[in-house]
């Protein structure tokens, strides 16, 4: 999802940040910042941005309607902003935010790397932060190699529990398609700078291998995030195994399965060799809803709007009424096929 140009000036920017001792900051100051712990309640109507990358993806589409819906409900004036795949992008737009007189940011960044430098801005201007999905550093640009106590408070899913789910799933299809272990790979594609997609692919690799009754070969692909990324890397993948007859895929989202399930058909592989567990259910969906047979068995339905609804309400509560933010709060999620994901509440646009 990140693109080489937009490495190259977060990497300046980060340069920028060591230049100007941002991230420098002690472990107490910053932990202040992340909590919002220096910023004072609001008496009168409250005003929040909502930064989020990628705001045309379908979950973060249904994300910001929950913010919306409950900023609604609760009489917040919410403002959401698109931040796209740029991460310089998160720094000017959260200074206008600032300059706006939002009491209160929410952020879902493109890139973790900008991390100190949102927390000082925030600091700075005496705003609570708060984020959303992924999660950003205080004192670095790497969330994993970030003490727990120097993490930004985060709403969203856990990585751990959405990956076992996944990689239990996984295991049961296995299972039922009575594959030969020796012949069957797994592809566990996900971008790998990105925390939060590295914990979900390494919790469901656990779940599966405690489930699926047999040792399979896991291959990872580094991806982008995206469909066609994913489509690309995992063809490479398939042509380098030419002898594997069968495949297991996951990955941190949908993008990745549904672009491994793509990549495995126009291989010539067969929708009944085929076990993808998606993570999100937003494209899984279209899949199920043709009629047609699909490799995408089964997805964590991760409803977007619970998240953003449950963002506006951690914040409000700080704000109007001084209650601490959790460090991490969680939305629930739901296993889904073909036979039940109609049921779910899942919309599928």
């Amino acid at each position: 999802m990140i693109t080489a140009r937009t490495r190259r000036r977060t990497a300046a920017a980060v340069g920028l940040l060591v230049t100007l001792g941002l991230t420098a900051c002690s472990t107490g100051q910053q932990s202040t910042a992340s909590s919002g712990g220096d910023t004072a309640t609001v008496s009168g109507k409250i005003s929040i941005t909502y930064l989020q990358k990628q705001g045309d993806q379908e979950y973060f589409v249904g994300e910001a309607a929950g913010a919306k819906a409950k900023a609604a409900q609760l009489g917040v004036d919410l403002k959401v902003v698109n931040l796209g795949n740029d991460a310089n992008q998160t720094i000017s737009d959260e200074q206008s935010a600032i300059a706006q007189k939002s009491n209160g940011l929410i952020v879902v960044v493109p890139d973790p790397a900008v991390g100190p430098q949102v927390v000082q801005t925030a600091k700075d201007a005496k705003v609570a932060l708060l984020t959303s999905d992924d999660q950003i550093c205080t004192t670095g640009p790497a969330p994993a190699s970030c003490a727990a106590s120097d993490l930004v408070p985060r709403i969203g899913f856990s990585g751990d529990q959405m990956g076992q789910q996944v990689g239990q799933r996984a295991a049961e299809e296995f299972k039922k398609a009575g594959w030969n272990a020796a012949d069957t790979r797994i592809i566990s594609a996900w971008q790998q700078d990105v925390t939060v997609c590295g914990d979900r692919v390494k919790a469901a690799k656990t779940a599966f291998a405690a489930g699926a009754g047999a040792t399979v070969q896991n291959i990872d692909v580094a991806t982008d995030n995206t469909p066609t990324g994913a489509q690309d890397k995992i063809a490479a993948t398939i042509t380098a195994n030419a002898g594997v007859k069968h495949w297991v895929i996951w990955g941190c989202n949908d993008e990745n399965v549904q672009g491994g399930v793509t990549a495995m058909d126009n291989a010539g592989v067969t929708p009944d060799n085929v076990i993808g567990v998606g993570l999100g259910a937003y494209l899984a969906c279209k899949d199920w809803g043709s009629g047609k047979p699909s490799g995408m068995k089964a997805a964590l339905f991760i409803n977007g709007s619970d998240v953003g609804a449950l963002a506006v309400q951690t914040m409000y509560d700080k704000l109007k009424n001084g209650k601490a933010f959790p460090q991490e709060a969680f939305a629930p999620t739901t296993m889904v096929d073909p036979t039940n994901w109609q049921a779910s509440g899942l919309k599928c646009s």
